[in-house]
């Protein structure tokens, strides 16, 4: 399974102000419980998995992207959210430079090297100035999914 099989749009947000790294994630969590009908994990625990990885070490990899990701015992497929920042927030990351470009990453406990696959397409994927480029450009959710889906794709 591919990124671009991940992205919907109905987890993607642009938010022109965020107050704080905890305010980002928090709405990552929200996106990431978002359309599921399931009785899959809730916002909260989302948060708390996500919040317990960054205490581990920033997942803020420079030049104003950050990939927050984390695993949860009741969920059943991977997922995907995409936030973009009006302003970018303190993540610690290892440039000191802020983030204003988040994608989060949930995957169920058991699936450990798909994580890590999951993970490293987004790594490669965020690492090309070009693609950090068209991200920051992208006028509206719709086509920041465009983008994202075209980007992860070629990968």
């Amino acid at each position: 399974m591919g990124i671009a099989e991940l992205i919907t749009a109905e987890r993607i947000r642009l938010e022109p102000e965020c107050s704080s790294q905890k305010r980002a994630l928090e709405t990552l969590a929200e996106l990431l419980a978002a359309g599921d009908d399931a009785g899959g994990p809730g916002s909260g625990a989302i948060f708390e998995a996500l919040s317990a990885r960054e205490k581990l070490g920033s997942t803020g990899l420079g030049h104003g992207v950050a990939i927050p990701h984390g695993r949860l015992a009741d969920l059943e497929a991977p997922r995907v959210a995409v936030l973009r920042l009006g302003n970018g927030v303190d993540f610690d990351a290892m440039d000191h430079e802020p983030v204003d470009i988040l994608i989060a990453l949930l995957v169920p406990e058991a699936a450990t090297s798909e994580h890590l696959d999951l993970l490293a397409q987004l790594a490669r994927g965020l690492s090309q100035p070009d693609t950090i480029a068209a991200l920051r450009r992208a006028g509206d959710a719709a086509s920041l999914e465009q983008e994202l889906v075209r980007r992860f794709r070629e990968d």
